[in-house]
């Protein structure tokens, strides 16, 4: 049995088919081009949620190493000012029960929301960037917001690799775990961008880590026989 990579053109098709079959991005016009494992998305859109949703999608498809972003946002109506996105940022993270909007700052700037401050919980620090991403307006948004767990239990390694063995779409035994304090690093190689931001996800819900360094390489081949 022998192995290849996936071509450019394969990976182009794939990708373009995985952005076809989202049902909110049906009208959008997004080009793709693939070099290599890197992905570049280019095109418009008339959301942020749509820009996000582009994006998952490629990071889905098996063989994308990297994804290039230039996918534009034009609204349809007249673009809101600052002071009214930033209304309706404060109001969406009040209205979502899983953030602690009193701990996050909001800043924007023509149209591109920044957060920061503190939260006891990587999910509530996602929550705040979901809660937002559908709003009106919104070009762009950096999540800054960092995270000071209040459990002060040491953090076990073997909890951790156990709940990456559990991931029935995760080849674990390619993933090396290292526990320092607060901190935790994986190394080693995974089969897509989504399977390393998952990777990444089951590790953020051990409690009492403050942050997580995912250097895990995407590496992908299939097999052919002869």
């Amino acid at each position: 049995m022998k192995f290849k990579m996936k071509t450019n053109e394969e990976l182009q098709r794939d990708v373009q088919n995985a952005i076809k079959w989202e049902p909110q991005l049906h009208a959008a016009e997004i080009g793709v081009t693939a070099k290599d494992g890197v992905v570049t998305l280019m095109g418009t859109v008339d959301a942020y949620y749509k820009k996000i949703e582009a994006e998952n999608a490629a990071k889905n498809v098996d063989g994308v190493k990297a994804v290039v972003e230039e996918i534009e946002i034009k609204y349809s109506s007249n673009t809101k000012s600052d002071e009214d996105i930033a209304k309706d940022v404060l109001k969406a993270l009040i209205d979502n029960w899983t953030v602690p909007q009193e701990k996050i700052q909001v800043k924007v700037e023509k149209g591109w929301v920044t957060l920061e401050g503190e939260v006891s919980w990587n999910y509530q620090k996602e929550a705040a960037t979901k809660s937002i991403s559908h709003l009106t307006g919104v070009k762009g948004v950096t999540n800054r917001v960092k995270i000071k767990s209040e459990v002060e239990n040491e953090i076990e390694k073997k909890n951790i690799i156990r709940a990456l063995a559990n991931n029935w779409s995760l080849h674990s035994e390619n993933i090396l775990v290292r526990v320092d304090g607060t901190k935790v690093m994986l190394t080693g190689a995974v089969s897509s961008l989504y399977q390393k931001d998952l990777a990444e996800k089951i590790v953020w819900k051990t409690p009492g880590i403050w942050s997580v360094d995912n250097q895990l390489v995407v590496e992908h081949k299939y097999a052919i026989t002869e």
